[in-house]
């Protein structure tokens, strides 16, 4: 398993989460499975790091959630406000400008 580093890793939760939810409505365990599938087991958000920034996003009113009940169970389903969609788009730029500087340091970018 990939080693963590929280000041490398800080947002992207909250980025993987928007950009998801953008695509679709979904449910807490549908994104960590998501994120997990779509990785190709690269990015592992555990429990402890998906549901408090849910409810932290959803405090910032970053996400709107509804209960439904399937299967006889109650599930908790999430989509972006605009504002979380408008954060996605920061976060995004964010991340591309941050991964180009990456790339550029590792040597894969064009300033030989």
């Amino acid at each position: 398993m990939a080693e963590r580093n929280s000041a490398l890793m800080s947002g992207v939760p909250e980025l993987l989460i928007l950009r998801l939810l953008a695509a679709r409505e979904m449910y807490g365990y549908e994104i960590a499975r998501s994120i997990k599938l779509i990785s190709s087991d690269a990015l592992i958000i555990g429990e402890g790091v998906l549901y408090p920034a849910l409810h932290a996003m959803e405090s910032r009113r970053l996400l709107r959630a509804r209960s439904a009940r399937v299967d006889g169970r109650t599930r908790i389903y999430y989509s972006p406000t605009a504002r979380g969609r408008a954060r996605l788009a920061k976060l995004s730029e964010d991340w591309r400008r941050m991964s180009r500087g990456v790339a550029a340091i590792l040597g894969e970018g064009s300033h030989d």
